[in-house]
């Protein structure tokens, strides 16, 4: 683990996997919860955390980087469904991908319990894992210009769910009516870091 400082209130705190960074936002929150930790904002990425707004940044670089972190623990949460129909345009080759039929495909994206990692890319984007590791796949060698809002895509060790309609290179295997991002509403984003996601399919899988 590495803390480096961000201005005079912020750090960057750069771990060596998505599953380490995770593990460090939820202890992070746990500690903000518990009033161990004053800080403004915790924002986590792909391996990344910042935390911005803190009182003693050099403090906290030095008992961070001296200390280990505690796996994320199952806890009784929400769980954020979302109805999804498995006909997007990529699932043919996703199931040529993992060698299994797109029922298959359709069974255990459904079946699989994700987690929201981080957000980004695009307000309401959010970054799920879960999946593992064999049924990874690559983005497409040529990304579209425009990909339909609702969209439930994979890339790499990841699925997201485009809120918007926007240009991807991700890969599509079905769409949802759910509104990923909607400023009227509080909060504005239907997942947030740490969200529990289930996709629960519309019509037989």
């Amino acid at each position: 683990m590495r803390a480096l400082p961000v201005g005079e209130r912020a750090l960057l705190v750069e771990v060596s996997s998505g599953e380490e960074a995770e593990a460090l936002h939820a202890e992070l929150l746990r500690r903000r919860a518990a009033g161990l930790l004053t800080v403004a904002e915790i924002v986590p990425a792909a391996r990344t955390v910042l935390l911005d707004g803190l009182e003693e940044p050099d403090r906290l670089a030095r008992e961070l980087t001296a200390a280990e972190v505690p796996p994320v623990l199952p806890r009784a949460e929400r769980v954020v469904e979302v109805p999804v129909r498995y006909d997007g345009p990529d699932l043919a080759a996703v199931a040529a991908h993992w060698d299994v039929s797109e029922r298959e495909v359709a069974r255990v994206h459904a079946a699989t319990d994700f987690r929201v990692a981080f957000c980004g890319f695009a307000p309401g984007f959010g970054y799920l894992t879960g999946l593992p590791a064999r049924c990874r796949v690559p983005r497409r060698a040529t990304p579209r210009t425009a990909v339909p809002a609702g969209s439930v895509a994979l890339a790499g060790p990841y699925t997201g769910v485009y809120p918007h309609s926007s240009p991807g290179g991700w890969q599509l295997i079905g769409t949802t009516d759910a509104v990923l991002w909607d400023p009227a509403r509080v909060p504005a984003a239907l997942l947030s870091p740490g969200t529990r996601v289930r996709f629960v399919p519309v019509g037989a899988v």
